[in-house]
């Protein structure tokens, strides 16, 4: 309590108080979203008492430049704050100064100075060998509807098989999948278009799901169904993916896109060269495939100190 009394001055209290109020009202923000605001304005304010010499006040916040959000940033980063805490907690001034100005209280011209901070590269988190072919089995599928437990087999597959973002998977037509096909033509980000290779087992299992399914697949309309007929939706494959996790003790980092991630990674691991892995999952830019090599050095470590002689 003590420190709520000496971080800012009783007005600055209230507003914070009922901007608090406002996010959980009328913007109906999660428990932990707004936990996370109070507690980054809270740090702000305590900070800026240190650095003023006294309580901060509304005239204070007026007088804030960009150094003064500078120093804050820095003084957390000496404290060990990651670059997305960081992030987060200038997102949470920024809404209080917002609120502030639109209540004709500040200007808040001196935070939309300051650039959030860079954000680091997260690295895949791809599924094991064994662990990617349970989830694209037919077998390990969990619906009790059969062709539903097709469906959802063969989307997963071609995540799996062909490197396809969800979206792509989901937005193929009945003709893009022909039989005798070796490849697989896919329009992807940008409006690019790629050429995958069509393995057997790809085939297999959509072939599987088109027998099975109960409704007319139309030359012109989505492959993939939802349980009314309906184009299939992301969402029904998040959900079954994160019912997989539950049934097989699969990571929580075991997603549709972590199929995608394994098929990268897997091809890097058995000798693929980036420049291919590049094209088969239609990245613009060779820098945003090169995160898989990140990936696989524990493996690469661990073949050299089973295999180099001066290991």
């Amino acid at each position: 309590m003590n420190e709520l009394l000496i971080m800012a001055d009783a007005r600055l209290m209230a507003e914070r108080a009922a901007w608090l109020q406002s996010l959980a009202g009328e913007r109906r923000l999660s428990q932990h979203t707004l936990d996370a605001y109070e507690r980054d304005t809270r740090q702000f304010l305590t900070f800026m008492t240190g650095h003023l010499a006294g309580p901060t006040t509304l005239k204070d916040i007026e007088a804030l430049r960009p150094a003064d959000f500078r120093a804050f940033l820095a003084a957390r980063r000496r404290d060990g704050t990651g670059a997305r805490s960081l992030g987060r907690n200038l997102a949470g001034l920024r809404s209080l100064l917002r609120y502030l100005e639109k209540k004709g209280l500040v200007n808040a011209a001196g935070a939309g100075a300051i650039r959030s901070p860079k954000q680091p590269k997260s690295l895949p988190k791809p599924l094991s060998d064994t662990q990617a072919v349970t989830v694209v089995s037919n077998e390990a599928q969990l619906h009790e509807e059969p062709w539903i437990a097709a469906r959802d087999a063969a989307v997963m597959t071609l995540l799996y098989g062909c490197g396809l973002r969800i979206s792509e998977a989901l937005d193929l037509l009945p003709g893009d999948i022909t039989p005798g096909a070796t490849t697989l033509r896919i329009t992807g980000k940008g409006n690019k278009t790629r050429l995958v290779p069509l393995l057997s087992v790809v085939f297999e299992a959509v072939d599987k799901y088109r027998k099975l399914c109960p409704y007319h697949l139309a030359a012109d309309q989505p492959l993939f169904r939802g349980a009314r007929g309906g184009k299939l939706q992301q969402a029904i494959i998040q959900r079954t993916m994160r019912t997989m996790r539950s049934a097989f003790g699969l990571p929580e980092t075991a997603t549709p896109h972590a199929l995608r991630h394994s098929f990268a990674t897997h091809l890097l691991a058995g000798g693929g060269d980036l420049r291919t892995i590049q094209e088969l999952l239609g990245h613009a830019s060779l820098s945003t495939t090169q995160v898989y090599t990140g990936v696989d050095a524990s493996r690469l470590l661990d073949v050299y100190d089973r295999a180099h002689p001066r290991a």
